[in-house]
């Protein structure tokens, strides 16, 4: 009696016999991403990062498999399919049992370097739920992709069958994306509309929106109003210092106070020009993040460092978060940097040079991305401002990347040295400044950089090629000794981590607020304040850091 099953009993079964090779480099791929990366990975993140590296893997091994087929003429033989498969379960359940716990144990090392407490096993779950819900995602998507190329299998060709399906799966994702896409500009349009409930709109005539402001309230966009309606005021400042202070200004056009670029860079130049901030000692430029958020921590240090004599304008290009904000219109924070520098720099070149403030450029992520665009170099840089500060630079950043390229032999990627710092310097911790003896020449450049911060190093060839910050001679002391680099799940790793960015305490990742103070001491004028308020002053800017630090 013949007891071959039906062909379509068999065709079905197959369905669920995965290919060996992609099982095998998938498999491979899962076990190394959890390995740990820059900064601590939440455990439901772990999880879908498991299932994606697999998925990645598995996707390069059937390429490779079927090239290594057509290229010998013949299929590999199906007779020990059932027989691996059995046993490639049984690794899957092994690693399943023995992968967690080693996640664990990766991450605790990482949030100790990152001063965070450690996990325990109630974050086992959460690694379950995002494996799951992920896994069961991509095996979803597979098998619909598997039945659509068998239905344009039927009716043409191998190459028509993958064309068409390849041409589907585009419309589907394009689809999906521009979905994504609307929908979060709806939501962050809405967002941005008004300002918070809670904010009081400002009466003092240093403030946009204030009296007899040329700007609304109601036009800043909610960041903008945080950014007029926040700060320390000159009583809270001498409170704090100890010392006499002046209010500070503080001006901010929102996308809504003008229809363009350069006519929001006009209303600020006005503004600053209504409030007497060319008579102050520090007029400062900061170019805002893809939001329009300006980063409290650092302005209001500047602020409390220089007793209030000073002015801060700003102004929107954006009100979706920064990553967005690059995605989809890369050149707006170059435009906005560029428009709001030369109007502002232009007015105040008309002032005597013995007698105008000291003008500085400041930028955080996006907006040092935008900040660096306005110059052609470190030289041009120099020539047209009086200092500049840049934290968290993405890695995109033209002048950052020539700088970076251009560091002396020997000196780590991470906090490199450019002729001896006569110029440039790069922070990550206090005392930073001091390993350097040599001279400082002013106008002084700086740039705040964490050896944690993905902001910084994730970057395209991540995926494909070793990074200079992972070669044994430039690793930084704070990245696990036990993060390695791998093809294509570094990359997934330091993608993932920028969610997380923010996530760790001030000194790690792209959170800056530890060396700001000292930041804003180094590339803007000698204040003469004592060591006791500078202590206070930290303390308090300390205090904005939302996720304290953990002592181990």
């Amino acid at each position: 009696m013949d007891h071959t099953p039906p062909a379509s009993t068999t065709r079905y079964a197959n369905r669920w016999i995965p290919d060996a090779t992609g099982s095998a480099l998938g498999f491979i791929a899962a076990v190394l991403s959890v390995t740990p990366s820059l900064l601590p990975r939440p455990a439901v993140f772990q999880g879908i990062i498991v299932v994606l590296s697999f998925a990645f893997g598995y996707l390069a091994g059937v390429l490779i498999a079927k090239g290594v087929r057509r290229m010998r003429g013949k299929e590999a033989p199906r007779s020990i399919s059932r027989r691996w498969f059995y046993g490639y379960v049984a690794a899957w359940i092994a690693a399943l049992i023995v992968l967690p716990g080693a996640a664990v144990a990766w991450q605790n090392d990482v949030r100790r370097l990152v001063s965070m407490p450690p996990l325990d096993g109630t974050h086992l779950g959460a690694f379950f739920l995002g494996f799951l819900i992920t896994g069961a995602l991509v095996v979803a998507i597979t098998l619909g992709v598997r039945r659509l190329y068998s239905r344009f299998r039927k009716n043409g060709s191998w190459g028509r069958a993958t064309a068409l399906t390849v041409a589907v799966i585009a419309a589907i994702i394009a689809a999906l994306a521009l979905t994504v896409v609307f929908g979060a500009d709806r939501f962050y349009r809405d967002r941005n509309a008004l300002p918070d409930s809670d904010l009081v709109e400002p009466d003092s005539q240093y403030r946009s929106a204030g009296s007899e402001s040329i700007i609304s309230w109601d036009s800043l966009g909610r960041h903008g109003a945080d950014f007029v309606g926040g700060g320390p005021s000159m009583a809270e400042i001498e409170a704090l210092t100890g010392e006499e202070a002046m209010e500070p200004i503080r001006v901010y056009a929102g996308l809504a106070s003008a229809p363009t670029m350069e006519e929001r860079a006009d209303l600020v130049v006005a503004e600053l020009e209504r409030t007497g901030a060319f008579d102050r000692e520090v007029l400062a430029v900061a170019i805002p993040t893809g939001s329009g958020w300006l980063e409290p921590q650092t302005v209001d240090a500047l602020e409390y460092v220089h007793g209030g004599d000073t002015a801060i304008a700003s102004m929107q290009y954006a009100y979706t978060p920064s990553w967005v904000s690059y995605i989809f219109d890369p050149d707006a924070p170059m435009k906005a940097a560029g428009a709001l520098f030369d109007a502002v720099e232009d007015r105040w070149s008309e002032l005597p040079e013995d007698d105008r403030p000291h003008l500085v450029i400041y930028g955080l992520s996006l907006g040092a991305y935008g900040g660096q665009s306005v110059f052609t170099d470190v030289d041009d840089l120099r020539a047209r401002t009086d200092g500049a500060l840049f934290v968290g630079s993405p890695h995109s950043s033209e002048l950052w990347k020539s700088l970076q390229s251009s560091r002396d032999p020997g000196s780590p990627a991470w906090q490199p040295v450019l002729d001896d710092g006569r110029e440039v310097r790069w922070m990550s911790r206090d005392g930073d400044e001091n390993k350097l003896t040599g001279p400082w020449l002013e106008p002084r450049v700086l740039y705040l950089q964490h050896a944690t911060d993905p902001v910084t190093w994730l970057a395209p060839d991540v995926y494909w090629r070793a990074p200079d910050w992972l070669k044994p001679d430039q690793r930084s002391p704070e990245l696990s000794t036990s993060m390695r680099w791998i093809p294509v799940v570094t990359g997934l790793q330091v993608t993932l981590d920028m969610l997380v960015a923010e996530a760790v305490p001030a000194a790690y990742g792209h959170n800056y607020g530890d060396v700001v103070v000292d930041a804003w001491r180094h590339v803007t004028p000698e204040t003469g304040l004592g060591d006791e308020a500078l202590t206070r002053i930290q303390a308090e800017i300390a205090t904005y850091a939302a996720i304290p630090r953990y002592d181990w």
